[in-house]
């Protein structure tokens, strides 16, 4: 037997991302340690970079051209380009 079909019906924010830089990478050149954390460059224009913490690059490992993604909640995420354009179209 078919397991039961769902379609997402979430809207949600995103942007798709042109570069991370993290802080390891900073800390090593300046000789200090590391918070764990990360600037998101976002690939459209108009946006300021976005700062995430350990947490979320330990979790989510994110990469270029994948997506920054954040739920109605608050929750922030993250989705591979494939995926994320697969199941969401812009509103």
């Amino acid at each position: 037997m078919e397991l039961p079909k769902y379609k997402c019906h979430k809207e949600v924010w995103g942007l798709k991302i042109a570069e991370i830089e993290k802080d390891c990478d900073l800390a090593k050149e300046t000789n200090r340690e590391t918070d764990g954390s990360a600037m998101i460059t976002p690939a459209e224009k108009g946006y300021a970079p976005i700062k995430v913490d350990q947490a979320y690059m330990v979790k989510h490992k994110p990469f270029v051209g994948g997506y920054y993604v954040v739920y109605e909640d608050g929750y922030k995420s993250f989705s591979p380009s494939d995926v994320f354009e697969e199941g969401y179209s812009r509103i």
